[in-house]
């Protein structure tokens, strides 16, 4: 096999030294697909902090969430991760002592093989990008772990999107995973979260720049990903932290009904005269949009969409029961509306051994399991890195 090597420089050889925090990339080769035929030559991108041992028995794997990246700590860079605070010298998952790894799912941006990659026609993938699921972008990081030289992993850690890829692994390579955290997730994804989704799909798809998928050499469809955005957003916070931060206060200081909000038909709504919840919708979108791709979005969405641990492995306590040895953590955010606690609590009943949620008290919602990272690095300290 070829070594693998990073982009625009040397060959991949570990250990990598401390720090890391640096976008590499390798190809993992063709993948066979799930709902049938094969992804070819797929590159995962991912970075890396803290060195490899002898036996490679110090590595830990972290997913990011839905339009997370491999940048989960801040390491040599100058951009903050993520879940800053977690990962590295001193903190909770110690680089002093655990050589750490966080992988771009497959129909990502951030570098690995997606819709706005290349194909061997020389031409974005756009339209013809296949459907992908959790379990083919596991069965992805797979390999990546074969390249690296790790067997098995430490720990395999994530939240939202990222906890679906963590059991994902558990049980589909139990024998190489000692321990599994699932945050702010569930056993496969409900009816309610595939309704939120498919909205949101359906505003990128709507959009009229979106030509089909087809867009890279016009314009983005920037306007239906931004909405898309706005919808998912709502469903990260509670109602609660909406209503205390925001309530119905406008950008001017006071209820815009009072002034002006009701203008005369065709005059439209000046700035002065929206809500703030407004504006700060408007924002996420903003951000999203500078930084996201469209056909991502809807690739990695329609993935998480398919989530069911169970799918073809009987019933969710015969598809968990190989997993019989992986030791796990199942955490929930007591505010969250779209990850239920409930859901965490199903998942962990079903789980081989007895298995208590943890409980990240926030009043956030889904948000939590990122703005709450130090409750999460003492669940994590507790559960898995504690001497």
């Amino acid at each position: 096999m070829d070594g693998p090597a990073e982009p625009d420089g040397p060959a991949w050889s570990a250990p990598v030294g401390q720090g890391g925090g640096v976008l590499r990339s390798i190809t993992v080769g063709d993948i066979p697909l799930e709902a049938g035929g094969v992804l070819p030559q797929v590159t995962l991108a991912f970075e890396c902090w803290g060195a490899l041992n002898a036996d490679a028995s110090n590595a830990v794997l972290i997913q990011h969430a839905l339009t997370g990246s491999t940048h989960v700590s801040r390491g040599d860079s100058e951009e903050d991760g993520w879940w800053e605070g977690l990962v590295g010298p001193g903190m909770v998952i110690d680089t002093d002592k655990y050589f750490v790894v966080a992988a771009n799912m497959v129909g990502g941006c951030y570098g690995s093989t997606g819709p706005s990659s290349i194909a061997a026609d020389g031409r974005p993938y756009g339209s013809r990008f296949p459907f992908v699921t959790i379990r083919d972008s596991v069965r992805a990081e797979a390999r990546l772990a074969d390249q690296l030289g790790i067997d098995a992993w430490f720990a395999v850690i994530g939240g939202s999107m990222g906890g679906a890829r963590a059991l994902e692994w558990a049980a589909t390579y139990p024998d190489r995973v000692a321990r599994c955290a699932v945050v702010a997730s569930c056993a496969a994804s409900t009816a309610e979260q595939i309704a939120f989704a498919q909205a949101q799909v359906l505003a990128i798809r709507q959009d009229p720049h979106f030509a089909g998928g087809d867009y890279y050499d016009g314009v983005a469809p920037t306007a239906g990903l931004g909405l898309a955005r706005r919808i998912a957003h709502i469903t990260y916070r509670s109602e609660n932290e909406l209503d205390a931060r925001f309530g119905r206060v406008g950008q001017a200081g006071e209820n815009p009904v009072s002034h002006g909000r009701f203008a005369a038909a065709g005059d439209g709504v000046s700035a002065a005269d929206r809500y703030q919840v407004e504006s700060y919708l408007d924002h996420q979108a903003r951000k999203l949009v500078g930084r996201f791709d469209a056909n991502s979005y809807i690739a990695i969405t329609e993935a998480l969409m398919s989530h069911d641990v169970a799918r073809d492995r009987g019933g969710l306590e015969e598809a968990l029961a190989a997993a019989a040895g992986v030791e796990f953590l199942v955490a929930a955010v007591t505010s969250d509306r779209l990850y239920l606690p409930a859901q965490s609590e199903a998942l962990a009943a079903a789980l081989p051994g007895a298995v208590a949620v943890q409980y990240i008290d926030s009043d956030i919602g889904h948000d939590g399991f990122l703005t709450e990272a130090a409750v999460v690095g003492e669940l994590l300290g507790r559960a898995f890195f504690t001497a």
